[in-house]
């Protein structure tokens, strides 16, 4: 091994002494960098979303609901503490949900009204992070919490006074009865950058309770947190299994999941394409190792006839593509962590550059995230040395093949 990888150096030393030669050890090598480096930054960026995904708007969405089909729920607050009482689930709260029209000066925009206890709601959402205003605990009987975007394209502002036309809840029956009109006041803006703020409007239970003729226990559903969200799916079921209500059951993946898809599918693309572009420069590698054979005919040759093994000859070769896919493969690792590192601040350079921020009004978030995970480095490493060691091994078996006669003799 020691004589093989001696081998191996003189060989490299002069490959880069050599013009084409030295072209293509460069050319492969920097295939493998970039293709490293940028399937590092592109993974966390895709666990970057994903980490905001859950952070951010599965934060401020309903991991499960309990939406009460029929008529109302009542003894709420029995009920909203036997949900807390099971298995992951963090905390629960009630609310009371309806569709409406939010009417200003002549403008009507859709929305979704949805009344709260807001000491129970801040434990279920972090909502209150993202009011400019008067937080939830702030609100009085009158005072509501709605969207930036829906308060915008109403023209409204905190402090101004606006109609809600809403179902009637108590008459859902007839379709063509009569709107509950309800007068309220904004006293805070939601500015979350995701759904919340193009059609949420947040007010205090009471206030819907006594717009409707509800009981003081009754509400229209139960919200669930979850210590684990992807266990949602499964874990609805069962949780609601627990109240003896006829309910619709609603979890985060039926209102969010297609998100959370293609996040997953980005993943796998990123994977599939980016490991091509390292295949191809590990194809390269053959290509140069190919011609170095080709041109050190003779001097391997020679060092057959001075007693080298195939073993010797085939390891010194292997010895190059594997150092070279190592060197490369680290310097790669090294770019794309650094990238990682500072892409968020990169971007918002980019986006000061050209006067425009991409992500703006179409994500949840108006940044590029990054995560870095050092298991998918540590994969993406691994799977870069096998495809390199594997791509050296024909090359290596053709210099052992040598014949010192033929070559030689010539």
């Amino acid at each position: 091994m020691s004589l093989s990888l001696l081998l191996a150096q003189r060989f490299r030393k002069s490959q880069r002494n050599s013009g084409f030669m030295g072209f293509m050890a460069r050319s492969s090598s920097l295939g493998i960098i970039l293709g490293v480096a940028v399937l590092i930054l592109a993974l966390s960026v895709v666990n970057g979303f994903q980490q905001q995904l859950v952070e951010r708007l599965l934060a401020l969405v309903p991991h499960v609901e309990y939406v009460a089909a029929d008529k109302p729920i009542t003894q709420w607050p029995q009920k909203q503490q036997r949900l807390e009482q099971q298995g992951n689930v963090v905390a629960a709260a009630p609310f009371i949900a309806v569709n409406a029209m939010a009417q200003y000066r002549g403008q009507l925009e859709a929305a979704q009204v949805r009344g709260v206890v807001p000491e129970l709601e801040t434990k279920v959402s972090i909502v209150d992070e993202f009011i400019l205003g008067k937080k939830l605990s702030q609100m009085a009987g009158d005072e509501v919490v709605m969207g930036a975007e829906l308060a915008k394209a109403l023209g409204l502002e905190n402090g101004d006074n606006l109609t809600l036309l809403m179902t009637d809840l108590s008459n859902h029956s007839d379709a063509l009865s009569a709107p509950v009109r309800l007068n309220v006041q904004v006293a805070g803006l939601i500015q979350s950058h995701g759904p919340l703020d193009k059609v949420q409007i947040f007010l205090p239970l009471a206030t819907l309770q006594q717009a409707f003729a509800l009981e003081h226990d009754q509400v229209t559903g139960l919200r669930v947190t979850l210590e684990d969200v992807f266990s949602a799916p499964s874990e609805a079921m069962r949780i609601g299994r627990t109240l003896d209500d006829y309910v619709y059951v609603n979890s985060w993946v039926r209102t969010q999941g297609g998100l959370y898809q293609d996040i997953q599918m980005v993943r796998t693309i990123v994977y599939l394409s980016v490991f091509l572009i390292i295949a191809v420069a590990s194809f390269n590698i053959i290509s140069s190792l190919f011609m170095e054979v080709k041109e050190k005919q003779s001097a391997i040759a020679i060092l057959r006839t001075m007693g080298a093994s195939d073993l010797v000859i085939m390891q010194a070769f292997m010895l190059q593509g594997v150092v070279s896919a190592v060197t490369a493969t680290l310097i790669g690792a090294l770019v794309g962590v650094l990238l990682a590192l500072n892409i968020t601040d990169i971007f918002v350079l980019w986006s000061d550059f050209i006067g425009e921020n991409k992500l703006a009004g179409v994500y949840f978030i108006d940044f590029l995230p990054a995560q870095i995970h050092w298991q998918d480095i540590t994969l993406v490493a691994a799977i870069t040395l096998v495809i390199t060691v594997l791509a050296s091994i024909y090359p290596a078996w053709q210099a052992a093949k040598v014949d010192p006669a033929k070559v030689l003799g010539n």
